[in-house]
């Protein structure tokens, strides 16, 4: 296996111009990635977690020639992205989740022999590859239907082959099974992971909302928040980290409107490291993190004050998401963008 690391950055950093009118003494740029140092064995299957508008796009732009950095370096399979674009976008692939590329005119197996002579593969490999991936992802009956006439998953599943078929050294999964059905998204992992069985000197870099896809297929994850690179190891590792705390799911009778005050807040009850809270079913989910067990008092005092009761709760061993909510202090689904000029 070569030396020569899949993907490695340095102090990299992006900076946008932000869009549209500004009032006096708003900022003019925002910053989108600060001092990002990575790298990525050849391999690997790599993980970037991070909510909405953390910089994981702007990351995967930059790593894929789409965009240029504002500071640091970085390389992909040892060419620069500034200086030889060129020559990496030979050896990539990029799949992003909910993208509508393709010609709507042309059926899915003509879609997908064009892009695979835009790479220049061999046309009697191209097909037999096309061949064995719509079976894999369960695409083989829509071989000759036209892709406006796909719904949005069946769409995606011909998005992921079109990733896979030119035999790339590094591939980038933006959110791969975003709009597929827990079937599909099934065969999507299990195909990754059987393509990196066969092929062990190739790399894929993921993106993913799932937790528990991040957790499954993983060897390291990245978690990344407003530009800044805040964990880096194996999801084994990650998990450890909260061991010496203790990790509660408590299901209550529904807890009523939040108070105003954030004295009156759980999460100001001593002892409380992070809270989560949903309704569900009738009833109120509360997930928390506390620096030891001794905490799980006061909490249950808390309750009992604000008129709500114990209807159950479980000790469990800590997650990819309690690791994810106790170093960014919110969830996935929280967008923490901003509009910007993505203009080099």
């Amino acid at each position: 296996m070569s030396e020569t690391p899949a993907i490695f950055t340095q102090n990299l950093g992006r900076v946008y111009k932000l869009r549209g009118p500004k009032k006096k003494g708003d900022p003019k740029t925002i910053v989108a990635l600060t001092d990002i140092n990575l790298t990525v064995a050849r391999g690997e299957l790599f993980g970037l977690l991070g909510p909405n508008g953390a910089g994981k796009t702007t990351l995967i732009k930059i790593l894929t020639t789409l965009l240029l950095p504002t500071t640091g370096t970085a390389r992909v399979l040892g060419w620069d992205v500034v200086h030889q674009a060129q020559e990496i976008r030979r050896r990539i692939s990029m799949v992003s989740g909910g993208e509508t590329s393709g010609y709507g005119l042309l059926t899915v197996e003509e879609n997908l022999w064009m892009f695979a002579r835009f790479y220049g593969l061999d046309s009697t490999i191209a097909r037999q590859r096309i061949g064995e991936m719509l079976e894999v992802v369960g695409l083989a009956d829509r071989r000759r239907s036209k892709i406006s006439d796909l719904s949005t998953g069946l769409r995606q599943k011909m998005n992921f082959i079109r990733g896979f078929i030119t035999d790339p050294d590094v591939v980038f999964l933006d959110e791969p099974t975003l709009g597929l059905d827990v079937t599909a998204a099934r065969q999507v992992r299990e195909f990754v992971r059987e393509w990196m069985q066969a092929h062990p000197d190739r790399t894929v870099l993921l993106t993913t909302h799932y937790m528990a896809e991040a957790d499954e297929l993983c060897d390291r994850l990245a978690i990344i928040d407003k530009g800044r690179l805040l964990a880096l190891d194996t999801p084994t590792h990650l998990k450890q980290r909260l061991r010496r705390e203790a990790v509660f799911t408590l299901r209550v009778a529904p807890l009523g409107r939040r108070p105003l005050r954030r004295e009156d807040m759980l999460e100001a009850v001593p002892g409380v490291r992070q809270v989560t809270v949903a309704e569900q079913d009738g009833a109120t989910e509360i997930k928390l993190i506390l620096d030891s067990e001794d905490a799980l008092a006061g909490v249950l005092d808390h309750i009992h004050r604000r008129g709500s009761g114990l209807i159950a709760l479980e000790k469990r061993e800590p997650t990819l998401e309690d690791v994810f909510i106790d170093l960014v202090g919110r969830g996935l689904d929280v967008d923490t963008s901003v509009r910007a000029e993505e203009g080099d």
